[in-house]
């Protein structure tokens, strides 16, 4: 994580100290709503947080391709593409079947758990 991120995740847990602080003292005097309410709250920041982690976390890795690919190549060897199949493998992996792969996006196979079934209701 940067400086800027470090920051952000500052501000986060702070934040979500802060709705969590009001609202065990809105569950202690104040109306049950209120303090469900900001109990709820509080949770919104640890998702940014978790977001921002993730968001480090890839673009670590982007940077170690983007080296991998550019390291230079011993004499003698063939081309490292590591990175490439790398990159290739987890694309492949976030689709869900080979159709909607190849339709780019339109369409499911009938086994794809994603497919929606089409009505003939109009």
């Amino acid at each position: 994580m940067n400086c800027s991120s470090r920051l952000l995740g500052a501000l986060y847990v702070t934040t979500s100290s802060g709705l969590a602080w009001t609202a065990v003292l809105e569950y202690r005097y104040g109306p049950m709503w209120a303090a469900c309410l900001f109990a709820a709250a509080s949770i919104v920041p640890v998702i940014g947080l978790v977001r921002e982690s993730v968001i480090g976390d890839q673009r670590r890795a982007l940077a170690e391709w983007g080296r991998r690919a550019a390291a230079p190549v011993p004499s003698g060897a063939g081309r490292d593409m590591d990175a490439a199949e790398d990159i290739v493998r987890a694309e492949l992996d976030g689709a869900c079947c080979e159709r909607w792969w190849t339709s780019l996006g339109s369409d499911h196979d009938r086994t794809c758990p994603h497919r929606i079934p089409r009505s003939s209701a109009a």
